[in-house]
């Protein structure tokens, strides 16, 4: 489940250095930042939101002139989540609508990004639009990257490799970095949950000079094993976990601004069988994975005349496993290095922006090289966008890459916005392609140890588009968004010939028939004084073709009806009161041996925050109904899957009801 907080106490002097980072004086905290709107009311909250400018379509406009929708989640609700989730981003971006965390591994809690539908590996995550975590980031590294020093959320959904190439098949998020303010700050918190969970994270930021300033996060997080059914298998993974990420930026007077930064994870994750437990061949299955993850990046934007901008990004990251799935110990690296520049500028009610790109994916395996890789993928793209007249803006974006395995591609996206008074009418049409990797769900979830070496595989190609209308007035927000896709030669996995000895092999495919997708989102929002009251509503009809038959079936794990309420208080200085109901619908399930469809189930929570001048207590309340999946079935199968799982799809939650509870301290 994508509530995945928790962790476990530790002496205390795990947590001297945390403590040490955020000692530094402080005068402004992050809240500040918000103090002025809720005292002039909820119109100027509304003119606050139309003030952000989006960085994820590269056109520095506000986000209500921006023809492609982004949906933003701003800092005021990212520290909302962060006192529900310390250790990781999954529950951010998983209660935006049409946004689905899909756990992919109930064995080590790994857990993806679903957008509209499509599989989560088409999901691009970025870091202040660099690919920090890797061209195709790993379903575990969502669950190692905490929220502390983040202060906006960008969500662009629908064929995005126009902008991002071909690892943004299905949409993007990108994670925007926390500014350091005009005077120092820093905070701590401390976090303890109902699971035997703990986490410690520490934030400090600081002018250096006029022009340079800095800021750092650390963060240990620690869980404990659960056998939450007394089966013998760990439903809950043990982990522990450090981070570290220092961050220097630079903004001179003329404008040139600049960003590096460089993150530093280690984590040790064990799951399956228990001590002394058995699974059903009477062998213990160990689960570990061990994680080591090195980055740095670098973001320049350089003022060259009075409307034009030169922009420079670099990145290069390296992830370390040690896998062991059974008796099988994979050991691999993951390298991305990444490097851009382009160029902008405009004329009259016209603006461009054109640049080259280059992106090198590798992957190394020592125990199967059979599956090592490196795709090296250069890239040449630009957009413009043009004010046909004061309501009506057009854009368009095109990019082509030649990717050094599966060929050149062409991937283009045009948007319209038209805004008459309080209305506005987004449409959007974007095409895309994916170049197949060893890593789908299931591989990820049971290694490569049964999977054939891939061969004859074509890239994943796809078509989507979306059309959006929403409507706003003083403290009252509506959206209503048709989207649809149609993705070409997905690749799944298919039996293959067994291997000497009789163990079942699998291989990946391109699937016959395409992948069809039609939905539709509603979201209803009222700021009424310190309350915020949101609703939502997604209606997805995902089909592909039957693997076992002639005809077509729903796609597996998407569920047609989803549905969330959200009633949040709040006043600065004084603390916060909210209240969630989220409604999963059935779903339908592939290669379950106990049931061909999951039940529908709802969430509740409840949080609560009291501050008391620079300390904060906060108390939160998940899935209060205790739903688990398995109060209807085991998450083991009778017998090992094709493809190595021991393991049946997590269609439900699998921690229950869990309270977690902390403080706040700011500096």
């Amino acid at each position: 489940m994508h509530r995945l907080l928790l962790l476990r106490r530790r002496p205390l002097a795990t947590a001297i250095f945390l403590v040490a980072l955020a000692t530094a004086p402080a005068t402004a905290t992050a809240q500040d930042v918000h103090s002025d709107e809720h005292e002039h009311g909820h119109e100027d909250e509304t003119v606050e939101l139309d003030a952000v400018i989006v960085e994820s379509t590269r056109s520095k406009r506000r986000v209500s002139d921006e023809p492609i929708r982004v949906e933003v989640i701003e800092q005021e609700e990212i520290e909302e989540k962060l006192l529900m989730t310390p250790g990781n981003i999954a529950m951010l971006v998983a209660e935006t609508g049409g946004v689905r965390v899909q756990v992919t591994s109930p064995a080590l809690g790994a857990a993806n990004i679903r957008m509209q539908g499509m599989r989560g590996r088409y999901t691009q995550l970025l870091a202040d639009g660099l690919p920090l975590y890797g061209g195709q980031a790993s379903s575990i590294g969502l669950l190692q990257i905490p929220p502390t020093d983040l202060g906006r959320v960008e969500i662009i959904k629908g064929a995005a490799s126009a902008l991002y190439g071909p690892s943004a098949l299905g949409g993007v998020i990108n994670l925007i970095s926390r500014r350091p303010k005009d005077e120092r700050e820093a905070e701590l918190l401390l976090n303890v949950t109902s699971r035997e969970g703990y986490d410690v994270t520490a934030y400090t930021a600081s002018p250096l000079t006029e022009a340079w300033s800095y800021s750092l996060v650390g963060g240990y997080h620690d869980q404990t094993r659960q056998d939450l059914d007394e089966d013998g298998w760990i439903d809950m993974p043990a982990y522990q976990r450090w981070t570290m990420r220092p961050r220097l930026f630079w903004n001179s007077p003329d404008g040139g601004k600049a960003l590096l930064t460089f993150g530093a994870m280690t984590e040790d994750r064990i799951g399956g069988t228990l001590p002394g437990a058995l699974i059903p061949d009477g062998e213990p299955f160990p689960l570990t994975q061990d994680t080591t993850r090195f980055d740095a990046g670098a973001v320049v934007e350089l003022p060259m005349r009075e409307t034009d901008t030169l922009h420079l990004r670099a990145s290069a990251m390296t992830t370390d496993h040690r896998h062991r799935f059974g008796a099988v110990v994979e050991d691999d690296r993951h390298e991305t290095v990444f490097a851009e520049a382009s160029y902008a500028s405009g004329f009259g009610e016209t603006t461009w922006l054109a640049g080259v790109a280059l992106q090198s994916d590798a992957f190394e395996s020592r125990a199967f090289s059979a599956f090592d890789y490196r795709y090296t993928v250069p890239g040449v793209f630009a957009q413009a966008e043009h004010n046909l007249r004061e309501d009506l803006t057009l854009a368009g974006s095109a990019r082509w890459d030649d990717h050094s395995e599966y060929g050149s591609h062409f991937s283009p996206r045009v948007s319209l916005l038209y805004r008459p008074g309080n209305w506005s009418v987004r449409t959007s049409l974007g095409r895309g392609f994916y170049a197949p990797t060893p890593f789908v769900e299931e591989i990820e979830a049971a290694g490569l140890s049964r999977l054939e070496p891939l061969a004859g595989l074509e890239a994943e190609t796809a078509t989507t588009g979306s059309i959006d209308v929403g409507y706003a007035r003083g403290g009252l927000e509506t959206h209503v968004t048709l989207f649809a896709s149609d993705i070409d030669d997905a690749v799944r996995l298919a039996p293959s010939a067994p291997s000497p000895d009789g163990t079942p092999r699998v291989q990946l495919v391109n699937a016959d028939g395409p992948i069809r997708t039609r939905g539709s989102e509603l979201l209803l929002r009222y700021r009424w004084q310190d309350l915020v009251v949101t609703g939502s509503y997604v209606f997805t009809d995902a089909a592909e073709q039957d693997p076992d038959g002639p005809g077509r079936r729903r796609v597996p794990l998407t569920p047609r009806h989803t549905a969330g309420l959200v009633a949040m208080w709040e006043q600065h200085g004084r603390g916060r009161v909210g209240l969630e109901a989220y409604y999963t619908g059935n779903q339908t399930l592939d290669d379950n041996p106990y049931r061909r469809t999951g039940r529908p189930y709802v969430e509740l929570g409840a949080l609560g925050e009291i501050t008391l001048g620079k300390v904060s207590l906060f108390l939160n309340l998940e899935n209060i109904l205790n739903v688990r999946q398995t109060r209807y079935h085991p998450i083991t199968r009778p017998q090992r899957a094709p493809d190595g799982r021991w393991t049946v799809d997590a269609w439900a939650p699998t921690d229950g009801f869990v309270v977690n509870g902390g403080v706040r301290i700011r500096f």
